[in-house]
């Protein structure tokens, strides 16, 4: 265990260090066995028979179709509080390039985003609190499904996740290959943006194309769009607020016919913002500039908004307490206090629309910061070392949340 490099204190962390090994084990299995959203069978069944042998004291299964939920009582429970961890278990549809012995053994399927570590170090967490049990009253851990793009923390909660468990707070984190291994960053407000998807359907006349000006192209008014819509951002949203706006796929025609104007073009993006005034202005401005484009062509635009996931905004004092909680472990000098939001999209923030809570990244990349690979890269791996960090951070917020006084309350 290299706590000479992470620098951590406390007694969470050097308990959990003792099965280091363990912890290593069971998320090399995990990445070698990647699932998709709401398909995490294999790894659904390795987290509940991981918390039987953690001697969790209940474990609740198909919550949310794939999710699993352990349950874990202090030594006294008369504070009647309860409080929530949670970590996402799902992979992505990608194809591994790494070589080492614990690479995906599924073609197509691969961890590409450390979801095998996050359920690695809440287990961790489990089996510390369960030895221990240094709190006054209930943790409550929820390995959740679908997390990439599948909406599974909202698939859990319908099935009455916090209607079961309700929890006072809730908290979750992601491991961040930009961040040196030992520290933690978090603010208290947004950390990551809505992501909502863009249709755009245009309508023109096809015909051939060495006679283009019997057609409406498509295909041109399409550029034009792509081009406009960059100065929605650019016109519209204020130098202190944030959006992005990029369309990342165009469909048109057919490859094979050279001298065919197609009749039709679909371009489909994403829009990324954390102010939902700023969501909705993104929303209307997109449907009157590509409109407007359009017709100045003599064709017809159409668009189309899904909200995936709303902004992860972290509650002020649940945000400041989660800094504290580090700042115990790892130092105050290793604590980003003002950590920089993200424009990626979490769907941890259903979860906190619904309960207070904050979201953390945990760095895992080289002294510098540097990442071997970021987030998404067919060369990512989850770096082992931070394990016992990630279990003890998230097993240290349940003890000084719920803390275990000499005397019962009077």
């Amino acid at each position: 265990m290299r706590s000479d490099v992470l620098r951590v204190h406390g007694r969470a962390f050097a308990h959990i260090a003792q099965f280091h090994p363990e912890l290593t084990a069971l998320r090399r299995d995990l990445h070698a066995h990647p699932e998709l959203g709401f398909e995490e069978v294999y790894t659904s069944a390795r987290v509940e028979q991981a918390l039987r042998l953690c001697g969790v004291d209940e474990i609740h299964t198909g919550i949310g179709k794939t999710g699993v939920v352990g349950v874990v009582h202090g030594q006294r429970r008369d504070s009647g509080r309860l409080i929530g961890l949670r970590a996402d278990m799902d992979a992505l549809p990608m194809t591994e390039h790494n070589d080492f012995g614990w690479k995906s053994t599924k073609a197509g399927l691969m961890h590409g985003c450390g979801h095998d570590g996050h359920t690695a170090m809440l287990v961790g967490a489990a089996r510390y609190l369960a030895q221990t049990r240094q709190f006054n009253g209930t943790a409550v851990l929820v390995f959740q499904p679908g997390e990439e793009g599948y909406a599974g923390a909202k698939a859990m909660m319908a099935d009455g996740l916090f209607e079961r468990w309700p929890v006072e707070s809730i908290y979750a984190m992601h491991n961040w290959p930009s961040m040196p291994p030992g520290t933690v960053g978090i603010n208290p407000g947004p950390m990551m943006a809505a992501a909502d998807r863009v249709t755009i359907e245009i309508t023109g006349r096809g015909g051939h194309g060495a006679h283009a000006y019997l057609t409406i192209d498509p295909v041109l008014v399409a550029g034009h769009i792509i081009t406009a819509v960059q100065s929605i951002v650019a016109r519209n949203v204020r130098p202190i607020d944030s959006a992005v706006i990029s369309l990342c796929a165009m469909q048109a025609g057919d490859m094979a016919a050279m001298s065919v104007v197609p009749a039709t073009a679909r371009l489909v993006g994403t829009v990324r913002t954390f102010n939902t005034s700023v969501q909705t202005m993104v929303e209307q401005r997109l449907r009157e500039l590509c409109s407007a484009v359009a017709l100045g062509f003599g064709a017809t635009a159409t668009v189309q908004v899904e909200r995936i996931y709303p902004a992860t905004l972290n509650t002020r004092e649940e945000a400041m307490f989660a800094a504290d909680v580090a700042e115990a472990l790892v130092g105050a000098e290793r604590v980003d206090r003002n950590l920089d939001p993200s424009m990626g999209a979490e769907d941890f923030s259903f979860m906190l629309q619904a309960r207070p809570g904050a979201y953390m990244r945990l760095g895992q990349g080289d002294a510098l910061g540097n990442g071997s690979c970021f987030l998404h890269n067919p060369r990512y791996d989850f770096n082992d070392d931070i394990l016992p960090l990630g279990s003890a951070l998230h097993a240290s917020l349940v003890e000084q949340a719920m803390p275990l006084l000499d005397q019962p309350p009077s």
